[in-house]
C-alpha cells in the first residue's frame, strides 16, 4: 500500500496477515538485562532433560552416542542401568505426559504392540533398576492425574507397572539434546539452541527426528499423520527451556491440511508457482544448498522461515542422507540466523504414507515475537510486525556474519550469492529427480 503497509494471503489456508509500518523496528529478544551467573554445583541438572536427571525422563527408545574419538554411534534398547553409565548426545524418550496416549489408540482402535515392543516392555521391567524407575514414573503421572497417594499405594505393582506399555509403545516422542547450556556458559542467558549446535550435531538432531518420524508410522498403522514440531523458549510453548522436538501420532488430518490438500489436488503445480517460485520472484530467498531452499516465509501469523526439500519424495525417511542433511543444514542456518534469545515455533510438514498428491517436505520456523490479541480476535486479519522483506534482509545479514565465521555448513549459497535463475521445484515431473 502507499503507505508502507504489506497484505499478505497464506498461500496454504487463505490467511490474511498485515504488516504495518514502524511496528517492526523493536528488539525481539527474551532475555534479562541482568543475567543470573550459573551454579556449577547444578552442571546437568538444570532440568528433566538434563543428563544427570535422566531418571525423571522415561524409559530411552533410542540414542546416539560419542566416543572418545568423536565418532557417532546409534544405539536402542538400553537397560535402565546402560542409560546412565554415558551421557548421550541426543535421546528419543516418550513423552510423560502424552497429547495423546496409548489408550487412546487402544481403546478406540484396539492399537496393541508389536510383539519386539512387548519384548523390550518385559525386559525392562524384569531388570530391578528398571522396574523401579518405571514405578516412579507412574506413580508422578498417577499423582498429577488426581491419584490419591493412598490408593496408589494399594494399587497391586503387577496393576502399576502394566500401565508402562505406554513409554514403549505410545504415540508420543521427544528427540532430546545433550546440552541444557552452551559449553562454557556462565549465565542463564546462555542456553543451547538449535543454532548453537555444530553442524555434525544438527544433522544428527533431525537424522534422529527422522527416524523416530518413520518408527511411529510403523508401529501405529491406524496414525494418519505425525505432527512433528519444536518449541524454543517458554514464550512459544515449551516446557522445558532445554532442546527438544516432539513427534505425535493422530487418527485425522487437521483443517489446515485439508484446505491445503484440496488446493495441491487441483492444481499440481501449487507448491512450485504459488509458493516457491513465488518466493524467488520476490526476491526472499535467504539460502540455499544443492538439495534445499531457503526464504521467508509470507502469510504467516508471525515471521516465518520456510526451508523447501528440493528430493522428489516429500517423505523425509524415503531420502537419501545427503537430502536430508541439505535440510538439515539450511534449518540449522535459519536457527543460527535467528539466534537463541528469539521464542520460535519449528514446524515440519510433509507427505503422508497413503498420500497420492506430491507434498513437498518442508519446515516452518516461527519468531514468536508478538501476542495475538482482540483485534486478530476481532477481525480474523493478523498483525505480522516484520514483513518478508525485512525478514530476509536480517536473516542474509546474520547468515552472512556466520558464514564469515565459519559456522554454516559447507555448500550454502547465502542471499545475493544464491542462484539468480528462475526455476521450478517440479515436484509432479517424474524425471525431476536430484541424483
Amino acid at each position: 500500500m502507499p503507505d508502507g503497509t504489506v497484505k499478505q494471503v497464506n498461500p496454504y489456508s487463505g490467511t490474511s496477515v498485515w504488516t504495518v509500518p514502524r511496528r517492526g523496528n523493536r528488539p525481539l529478544g527474551v532475555w534479562s538485562t541482568t543475567p543470573v551467573a550459573l551454579d556449577p554445583a547444578q552442571a546437568g541438572r538444570y532440568c528433566t532433560f538434563c543428563e544427570l536427571r535422566y531418571a525423571e525422563t522415561t524409559p530411552e527408545k533410542a540414542r546416539f552416542e560419542r566416543d572418545a574419538d568423536g565418532r557417532w554411534a546409534a544405539r536402542q534398547g538400553l537397560s535402565a542401568r546402560q542409560v546412565r553409565r554415558h551421557p548421550a548426545e541426543l535421546r528419543l524418550v516418550a513423552n510423560l505426559f502424552e497429547i495423546v496416549d496409548f489408550d487412546y489408540w487402544r481403546l478406540n482402535y484396539g492399537y496393541e504392540p508389536d510383539p519386539q515392543t512387548a519384548a523390550r516392555f518385559a525386559a525392562y521391567v524384569a531388570d530391578e533398576a528398571g522396574r523401579e524407575h518405571l514405578l516412579d514414573l507412574l506413580r508422578v503421572r498417577a499423582l498429577a492425574e488426581g491419584v490419591e497417594q493412598a490408593q496408589w499405594a494399594q494399587t497391586p505393582e503387577r496393576d502399576r507397572l502394566a500401565r508402562g506399555i505406554a513409554f514403549f509403545a505410545g504415540g508420543h516422542d521427544v528427540v532430546v539434546a545433550r546440552r541444557h547450556y552452551v559449553e562454557g556458559a556462565t549465565h542463564d542467558d546462555q542456553l543451547a539452541s538449535a543454532g548453537t549446535l555444530s553442524v555434525d550435531e544438527h544433522r544428527h538432531y533431525i537424522a534422529l527426528t527422522v527416524q523416530a518420524l518413520a518408527a511411529l508410522y510403523e508401529a501405529i498403522p491406524f496414525a494418519r499423520y505425525v505432527a512433528v514440531f519444536q518449541n524454543w523458549l517458554r514464550q512459544a510453548g515449551a516446557s522445558f527451556d532445554h532442546l527438544h522436538k516432539q513427534l505425535v501420532a493422530i487418527d485425522e488430518q487437521s483443517a489446515r491440511m485439508e484446505l491445503e490438500l484440496a488446493r495441491v489436488r487441483a492444481d499440481r503445480h501449487f507448491y512450485n508457482r504459488d509458493v516457491v517460485d513465488y518466493a524467488i520472484g520476490q526476491g526472499l530467498v535467504v539460502a540455499e544448498n544443492e538439495h534445499a531452499i531457503a526464504f521467508a516465509g509470507f502469510g504467516h501469523r508471525y515471521p516465518s522461515l520456510e526451508v523447501f526439500s528440493k528430493a522428489r519424495s516429500g517423505r523425509p525417511w524415503e531420502q537419501t542422507s545427503a537430502q536430508v542433511d541439505a535440510v538439515a543444514d539450511l534449518l540449522h542456518a535459519c536457527h543460527a540466523a535467528t539466534g537463541a534469545a528469539i521464542p520460535t515455533n519449528e514446524e515440519w510438514h510433509h507427505q503422508m504414507p497413503a498420500l497420492a498428491p506430491p507434498m513437498p517436505w518442508r519446515i516452518v520456523i516461527k519468531w514468536r515475537v508478538s501476542t495475538l490479541a482482540g483485534f486478530e480476535g476481532g477481525t480474523k486479519i493478523y498483525l505480522n510486525t516484520i514483513d518478508p522483506w525485512l525478514l530476509r534482509d536480517r536473516v542474509v545479514q546474520a547468515l552472512a556474519a556466520l558464514q564469515a565465521q565459519g559456522s554454516l555448513a559447507p555448500g550454502i549459497a547465502v542471499g545475493a550469492h544464491c542462484p539468480a535463475r528462475p526455476r521450478s521445484l517440479r515436484y509432479d515431473r517424474a524425471d525431476d529427480v536430484d541424483e
